[in-house]
């Protein structure tokens, strides 16, 4: 069967305060600011995107800030609990002193094998990892205050938190071409297309658990890559063939998508690696000014007005 799904694409959290997100991710983390536009489902809120220089499938992480007056989420069975990242791990010890210096508890580090994981979360309440490991050949964006050796490198991969396991990894497994191989502790890991750190999903089967509930701090959805249109309507007929309910393909101007529950009630997305984010602004300018959806450009003056201001500079 030719691959579809080729691993994770992005994910998007909801954040509270747009300065204090952009603060965090690229100030803390190091990650480059790419993109700097809207919820296209709601021109009000700022839609923040965060990854590599290019920006790059597998990298990118992405907000909905909708300001300090957000309520608190909680983490629970029907979502990602913790969003991974990869660093080399002769970088363990800079992002241990790193997270220190910016007064950020962390857990760990855990050992996990050929892994070596350190958890904590951003300012919000989002749960994340950063998992040392010597298999991530990607490079991470240096953005001068962090070098390319320590340099986030991208996602590891996501872990999930279900109810009922079965019928999550039925999903993955059999329709979404993800494959198990292994387990540690209470989770099992499973990965897709080449795999390795990028296309990892560890999932958490707790019958008990109480549902995660929405708010500041909490993961909207996960998406998943693949190549083109044509795979995204191939995998769509697949997933309503299993008996999902898939929306029509959206144009999201940087990718197309569509979007479905897991069984375990996780929204996932597949997103399509093009057209990508240089479509609009060249490498070096990525994330520098405010771009809008053509639908949307009649009405850049209200929308500009109606935004909170933020200041991203480049180190």
């Amino acid at each position: 069967m030719k691959q579809l799904i080729n691993g994770l694409h992005h994910l998007t959290f909801i954040a509270g305060d747009a300065q204090e997100n952009v603060d965090f991710y690229t100030g803390v983390l190091g990650l480059k600011m790419i993109k700097k536009t809207i919820n296209f489902d709601m021109p009000e809120v700022y839609h923040l995107y965060f990854g590599d220089e290019k920006g790059n499938p597998g990298t990118i992480m992405t907000s909905f800030p909708y300001g300090k007056s957000l309520p608190q989420g909680s983490r629970g069975a029907g979502q990602v609990t913790y969003t991974g990242f990869s660093i080399h791990s002769d970088a363990l010890d800079f992002w241990m002193k790193r997270l220190s210096e910016k007064n950020i508890p962390c857990e760990g580090p855990d050992d996990r094998g050929s892994e070596k994981v350190l958890r904590f979360e951003d300012h919000d309440g989002l749960g994340l990892i950063l998992v040392a490991n010597d298999e991530d050949q990607r490079m991470g964006w240096a953005n001068g205050a962090i070098s390319p050796e320590n340099a986030i490198k991208g996602f590891h991969g996501m872990e999930l938190l279900v109810n009922n396991g079965p019928r999550t990894e039925a999903l993955l497994t059999e329709v979404m071409q993800y494959r198990k191989i292994n387990t540690f502790n209470h989770s099992t890991r499973y990965e897709t297309g080449s795999g390795g750190p990028g296309t990892y999903l560890d999932l958490v089967a707790d019958p008990g658990a109480p549902a995660g509930r929405e708010g500041k701090g909490i993961v909207h959805h996960v998406a998943f890559r693949t190549d083109s249109e044509e795979t995204q309507l191939k995998i769509r007929e697949n997933l309503v063939e299993a008996g999902m309910y898939v929306t029509p393909v959206k144009d999201r101007n940087y990718f197309q998508s569509i979007y479905y529950r897991e069984p375990g009630g996780i929204l996932f997305e597949i997103a399509t690696d093009p057209p990508g984010f240089g479509i609009d602004e060249i490498v070096k300018e990525l994330g520098m000014s405010l771009r809008l959806p053509p639908w949307e450009e009649y009405q850049r003056e209200a929308i500009e007005k109606n935004l909170p201001k933020i200041k991203y500079e480049r180190t």
